[in-house]
């Protein structure tokens, strides 16, 4: 879910956009700091914080908690996890090679880099486990979920194709390896419990989804067969009855995960289509296995339209003022947010657009008058990696061990282990108390 802008596009300040874990705040890196706003209301984008420091690359907020995770431009390879409420810095690790992406739920925090992952204890930063040569990830494709019970790590286990590694980062073991797609993977989503996980690959045109962990196919939908696209982002709804997958172009696509129910035959279509759809059905059993997947592919059940492609972005889909609403923060500095029909589908609306960046200067688009109301039935609730370079050499420490001094590789043994880590609360997303725990 995360957006890393190109570097090279001086038009733009943002560097980085994340939703939190359950979409109430929006993250925002910029080249001088980052921001956290709240996501409570449609009409007003509210500020939580602001910091002015140094280019802000990676920023993830742990649920509505003070903690977060960041990373900046200028150092790669340091990750500082802070109280921004207080204003301090809790710890600071570094690593071998550039940090690519940031996981973390209330049990762990992930941190990927190109050809390994680190699995830490979100509540005394120890590193557990490090899953080492993992096949070349240059764009930090991974997905931690953030439910407790099922907290399941999914990673690219190729480079080649769409395969997938699901890992237990509770038990610390190897699950299972999806074999999802043709093509290697481009986007990666877990629901809020950890139990489905969405996929995509390159070609863009086909969006899978698996129960987890036992890797089981569930379903299939396709969001168009005249062209490839780059699938950006996507994310399910809090229920996970929606998924949401937003591309290269200008169409985001929110699928329905039901299954169809069977028609009686009196309801059947009569005529020509209705024998048309009978012929369809009775040949799948000899049609070539590509063309039976196409015939029962679902499609999309609403469509959000951005005014603008080939933006990158990253999408959500949540529950704002006890209605369902779609969400994209594009690379143009704006957050759209559409209304969602749960029961009709259809185009969905625009409702309102907030600029970002805080740069002076018209709408790209006319606003939109909102007509919202609630509905009848609301439900619930470029690679960043093309900027920075490996070092030239580098040491890894041994595996699940914790950080040596930073000479000898991935990361620096905090002063002071121990020191006020045991009484950090993670049930508590109002307040982080401060922590010693710190490096060089």
């Amino acid at each position: 879910m995360n957006l890393a802008t190109k570097t090279g596009d001086e038009q733009s300040d943002l560097l980085f956009v994340n939703f939190n874990q359950d979409c109430t705040s929006l993250a925002v890196g910029t080249r001088t700091g980052y921001k956290l706003f709240s996501l409570s209301s449609v009409d007003k984008l509210e500020q939580i914080y602001d910091n002015e420091s140094e280019d802000i690359c990676i920023v993830e907020r742990l649920f509505s908690s003070s903690l977060v995770a960041i990373v900046s431009l200028s150092s790669p390879r340091k990750l500082k996890v802070c109280h921004f409420k207080k204003g301090t810095e809790i710890c600071n690790y570094s690593y071998s090679n550039s940090i690519l992406a940031v996981r973390l739920n209330r049990q762990r925090l992930i941190v990927c880099l190109e050809e390994s992952l680190y699995i830490h204890n979100i509540r005394d930063m120890k590193v557990l486990h490090t899953i080492r040569d993992t096949p070349p990830n240059p764009h930090g494709l991974c997905a931690l979920s953030i439910n407790n019970d099922n907290c399941f790590l999914a990673y690219p286990g190729s480079n080649q194709i769409g395969e997938v590694q699901i890992f237990d980062t509770i038990n610390l073991r190897a699950v299972t390896m999806i074999p999802a797609h043709d093509n290697p993977l481009a986007s990666l989503a877990f629901n809020a419990q950890g139990t489905k996980l969405a996929t995509a690959s390159e070609k863009g045109t086909v969006i899978r989804v698996f129960s987890i962990p036992d890797g089981q196919k569930l379903f299939e939908f396709r969001r168009g067969v005249k062209r490839c696209v780059s699938i950006y982002s996507m994310a399910f709804s809090a229920d996970s009855l929606f998924l949401s997958a937003s591309s290269n172009t200008e169409t985001v696509h929110i699928f329905k995960l039901e299954i169809p129910k069977d028609r009686p035959a009196e309801q059947e279509p009569q005529g020509w289509m209705g024998y048309f759809g009978q012929a369809l059905k009775s040949s799948a059993t000899y049609l070539p296995s590509q063309m039976t997947e196409m015939f029962n592919q679902g499609r999309a059940f609403a469509t959000a339209r951005l005014p603008n492609s080939g933006m990158h972005n990253v999408c959500a889909l949540a529950t704002i003022q006890k209605v369902p609403r779609q969400l994209v923060v594009s690379q143009d500095g704006y957050l759209y947010i559409y209304n969602l029909d749960p029961n009709e589908g259809g185009e969905c609306m625009l409702l309102r657009q907030h600029r970002l960046d805080g740069r002076a200067g018209d709408s790209p688009v006319p606003e939109v008058n909102p007509t919202d109301r609630p509905l009848t039935h609301p439900t619930s609730g470029a690679s960043y990696a093309s900027s920075v370079k490996k070092p030239e050499s580098s040491v890894v420490p041994p595996e699940s061990q914790p950080y040596q001094e930073l000479e000898h590789g991935s990361g620096a043994q905090p002063e002071g282990e121990g020191t006020g880590l045991g009484h950090l609360r993670l049930d508590d997303d109002n307040e982080f108390p401060p922590m010693t725990h710190k490096s060089d």
